[in-house]
């Protein structure tokens, strides 16, 4: 594909509900909101040429500031309840003449360049591809506290993002869930759900999805660990806001 016009949507309009109802994508990493580190990465991808972000209304003008000094073109818009409004308010503003729109969480702050980059060139030549990482537990088939059966290890990934789609196939599957009424959990489920065939480019065990106050001590484990290989100090440690309010009243 000649000059490839690759734009990432990133979903960042989610309330936090998991986080004790702080939003997670504002959580700070080093002093950094884990947004920022997440676009540093895309920022850092070649291939990106452009970055869509979808945001809560309240957050635009925020969001904004923030991009400015990426160094890449950062598009903010407002995002809707669930994540596919969200990423289809994205996928609205996004220029028609676009290749490739890869897709990816905004809590993911630990996707390399690199792997951005491989599954870009892999949805280049499919149309359609997910980061996954094979399973190392047994999987049971259940129906409520009832198993039905065990599914072979092999034949099971753990779906990660980025999601690489052409830019057609990803509008043609946005289309027709609506006009199905079909909710998917991520964009690869739209596209199934369009009949279609997606690839698999083997993700990386630290591409983790920060949704609980468990995360992010993996997540600063990770990033003393990118520190430490370019030399810098040491992170202090994280508190959540109702942390060190809960800390300030028995202070008190």
């Amino acid at each position: 594909m000649r000059n490839r016009k690759v734009v990432a949507i990133i979903p960042a309009a989610g309330q936090g509900v998991r986080m004790g109802s702080y939003k997670k994508q504002f959580l700070k990493l080093d002093g950094v909101p884990i947004l920022i580190h997440t676009l540093r990465k895309f920022v850092a991808c070649p291939e990106v040429t452009e970055i869509f972000l979808a945001t809560p209304k309240g957050d635009i003008g925020e969001i904004r500031k923030m991009g400015e000094d990426l160094g890449k073109r950062v598009t903010v818009v407002e995002g809707g309840n669930r994540r596919q409004d969200s990423v289809e308010n994205c996928l609205h503003a996004v220029p028609s003449d676009t290749d490739l729109v890869a897709v990816h969480d905004a809590v993911r702050p630990f996707i390399s360049p690199a792997l951005i980059s491989a599954v870009i060139g892999e949805a280049t030549q499919t149309g359609a591809a997910i980061l996954g990482i094979l399973t190392v537990d047994t999987v049971k088939q259940v129906d409520r506290k009832r198993i039905l059966g065990t599914i072979p290890r092999e034949r099971i990934i753990l779906a990660q993002t980025p999601q690489v789609f052409r830019y057609e196939i990803l509008k043609r599957a946005f289309d027709k869930a609506r006009e199905d009424g079909f909710q998917g959990t991520d964009e690869a489920s739209l596209v199934e759900h369009l009949g279609l065939e997606i690839t698999v480019v083997r993700g990386s065990d630290r591409n983790i999805k920060i949704t609980n106050p468990a995360d992010l001590e993996l997540a600063r484990f990770f990033l003393e660990e990118e520190r430490h290989s370019l030399g810098e100090p040491t992170l202090p440690s994280i508190e959540l806001p109702t942390q060190r309010r809960s800390k300030a009243r028995s202070d008190g």
